[in-house]
């Protein structure tokens, strides 16, 4: 699938000691936005946030916080991002996800080395 152009920004906000049958939540996500056939799918890890807790979860050393923020963003056409979020609606207990219209601009394959680009 060639994707370019309109597309929607599916992120999704939950912490990264949520679990889904004893695995990482965040992992589980991925693999179904996988199995869907969703464009792609990346975890970003958090070094501070706080969410409906209001509790404040921090890397810093004295903090030594055991739930800190992830997000998984997910790309891909507007029928395909909605399909797919009645998943969430199964794996998540407590998280936040955003939906946003953006506009994709793929780049695609790599000159082999000593080609001019």
């Amino acid at each position: 699938m060639k994707l370019a152009g309109a597309a929607l920004r599916l992120t999704i906000y939950v912490g990264d000691t949520d679990t889904w049958h004893h695995k990482p939540l965040y992992r589980e996500i991925v693999h179904r936005a996988h199995a869907a056939g969703l464009a792609g799918a990346s975890v970003f890890r958090g070094i501070e946030g706080y969410g409906a807790s209001n509790h404040i979860h921090t890397t810093r050393i004295l903090s030594l916080s055991e739930d800190l923020p992830v997000s998984i963003v997910i790309v891909d056409a507007a029928e395909r991002i909605r399909a797919f979020l009645p998943q969430l609606d199964e794996l998540i207990s407590e998280g936040l996800a955003v939906v946003d219209e953006v506009e994709v601009i793929r780049y695609v394959g790599r000159p082999s080395s000593g080609q001019p680009r």
